[in-house]
């Protein structure tokens, strides 16, 4: 498609990123009050408006499968492939009210910091040698509220057809509190790549894995077991990209 194009449609969905994000905000500060149900509605509400831009004004969809993996009358953790920015607004919407364990400098980004503070994410000082025990109480908190956990185990976003280094904390907090894991691949990379300003159309393949029972497993074999179920998928969607 020709570049000029592609410019153009990522710069209008640019623009309405950053008008959005910054109304967004100071109505996220007056939320604050309100009940927390409420607050992560209205976020949802505003990631999904971004999905929809995106679709119309840069061409990106997406395709989910194994919807049928996610339990009705459980929580538990999500392990997700972290590529691209657009997983953080889609899985927001796709598991009830989730709590994202990220670093706490996050928070401290205007306008966007306001959003993610009234959805009470779980932030971290991953400098710190007390990270994973911060993971393990502020995680039992939140799962034994009946929410779920969302966790990115790479810690940042991996260009497709790489892996990086799978940490801990979401598998140590699933050793610790016997939830159940869910792992998710997904190639958001290959059309909302990481540092880069141009869009490219196409269809996001999601794939929401089976899931894993942790009562018993060690924290090792519960992050193999979602490494190797999220790399293994990773191939065969990269390899679905170039058919």
């Amino acid at each position: 498609m020709n570049k000029i194009i592609l410019f153009f449609r990522s710069l209008i969905f640019s623009i309405y990123m950053i008008l959005a994000a910054t109304i967004y905000s100071f109505f996220c500060i007056l939320a604050f009050p309100l009940p927390f149900r409420f607050r992560y509605k209205m976020i949802v509400a505003w990631t999904g408006s971004v999905l929809w831009v995106l679709k119309k004004v840069c061409r990106i969809d997406y395709q989910i499968e194994g919807l049928e993996n996610i339990p009705k009358d459980r929580n538990g953790i999500v392990l997700s492939k972290h590529q691209s920015t657009w997983e953080t607004f889609f899985l927001q919407g796709l598991f009830p009210e989730a709590a994202i364990i990220l670093k706490r400098e996050l928070l401290w980004i205007p306008f966007f910091g306001w959003g993610l503070a009234i959805i009470e994410p779980i932030s971290i000082n991953r400098s710190s040698i007390t990270a994973i025990k911060q993971i393990i109480q502020k995680g039992r908190k939140c799962l034994e509220s009946g929410r779920w956990i969302l966790v990115y185990p790479e810690g940042t976003r991996i260009p497709p057809g790489q892996t990086g280094i799978y940490r801990m904390g979401g598998a140590k907090l699933a050793e610790q509190t016997g939830y159940p894991v869910i792992p998710v691949a997904h190639n958001a990379g290959r059309f909302w790549p990481r540092r880069s300003f141009i869009k490219y159309p196409g269809t996001i393949k999601v794939v929401i894995g089976p899931l894993i029972e942790t009562k018993g497993l060690s924290a090792d074999q519960i992050l193999n077991q979602a490494k190797n179920w999220i790399e293994t998928t990773m191939l065969r969607l990269d390899k679905s990209s170039f058919n």
